[in-house]
């Protein structure tokens, strides 16, 4: 137990599969747990590396292994999949899982605290509501369309469908009309969910100062820089501010070889939300500019007049991602560029 340098920790809900190694490799230890062991077992270990998949409860026992003085690394599952060796076991997964942490250039992932994914949770109860809604009004909508009450689709086009049900005389039948109060009711209940945590998420952006410097961006609100706080790695993780963007799937994917580059589409890697919130408020800004317009000579200006709308937007979010990425590296807020002469 002594020569133990690295240990590759497999997790599961309630079997846990341990493999550990020496400082060259070689193989020490394979071991599985039970969860009420696993605290009990790494307690009584010499202080040592510790290895685990960026995976569902990562970061509960990342913290809980640390704080018995253990070095933990958290690895994304695909960097780790490369490693397995023919069939796919916990014993194979656990010994991968040490042949990818002990590479030099392995990237890993950092452990988010209690109150980070108190943050993330937050945000994405949130969105989760956001989408029931709107599952909900599509189903009203197409509900009714049997009966000939149509509505354009949105939430702003609600009301139209909400008078109809409440109306006596609309002629739908007792039991619809019913049924339409019922999902009304469920629509509002949302609403009013929803109207609590965004207010929550503005709340925790008044008090973080990241949160604030970060709204002094163009595009990006509230809910979007809370989560961009509490869902991104710390900055310090990214050399630069492509990297970031790259990170959030907002570079293009690269089919180059044989001194050849060939960039595809976007590669939409890495946190989906976030990116969704990106390209959103880029979309914002790009219709807001089309109807107001933009500094003459402006980069915007010039893209929006020769490229579609959506190209703009995703290209947008990208420089925006690099913006937010120099601004919680290095402090400061966001200073507008000086127009062209």
């Amino acid at each position: 137990m002594e020569n133990i340098s690295i240990i590759g920790l497999d997790l599961a809900k309630s079997v846990f599969q341990v493999h550990g190694a020496a400082a060259d490799g070689s193989v020490v230890l394979r071991k599985k747990l039970t969860r009420s062991r696993v605290l009990s077992f790494f307690g009584g270990l010499p202080k040592c590396v510790v290895a685990m998949e960026a995976c569902a409860s990562s970061h509960y026992w990342a913290r809980e292994i640390g704080r018995l003085g253990h070095e933990v690394r958290l690895i994304a599952p695909v960097y780790v999949k490369p490693f397995v060796k023919r069939n796919k076991n916990d014993a194979a997964d656990a010994e991968a899982i040490v042949e990818a942490a002990l590479r030099p250039t392995m990237r890993f992932v950092a452990p988010k605290s209690e109150e980070q994914q108190a943050a993330g949770m937050a945000f994405k109860t949130r969105d989760l509501f956001v989408r029931q809604r709107t599952q909900t009004i599509n189903a009203l909508r197409g509900h009714l369309a049997e009966y000939g009450v149509i509505a354009p689709k949105g939430k702003a086009h609600l009301g139209q469908l909400v008078s109809v049900i409440r109306d006596p005389d609309s002629g739908l039948p007792a039991s619809v009309a019913e049924l339409g109060r019922m999902l009304i009711e469920r629509i509002e209940e949302l609403g009013a969910r929803i109207d609590e945590l965004s207010e929550e998420v503005r709340n925790r952006a008044r008090s973080d100062d990241t949160v604030s410097r970060l709204l002094t961006i163009p595009g990006i609100g509230p809910i979007c820089a809370a989560a961009m706080v509490a869902l991104a790695p710390p900055a310090q993780t990214f050399s630069k501010g492509r990297d970031f963007a790259a990170w959030l799937g907002l570079t293009p994917r690269q089919h180059s070889s044989g001194g050849k580059e060939r960039l595809g589409r976007t590669s939409k890697m890495g946190q989906r939300d976030l990116r969704r919130l990106l390209v959103s408020g880029a979309m914002a800004m790009v219709y807001w500019t089309r109807r107001n317009g933009a500094p003459a000579g402006s980069w915007l200006a010039r893209m929006i007049a020769r490229k579609p709308a959506m190209l703009v937007a995703v290209a947008l979010a990208n420089r925006i991602a690099r913006v937010a990425w120099a601004l919680m590296a290095r402090g400061g807020v966001y200073r507008a560029p000086e127009p062209a002469a």
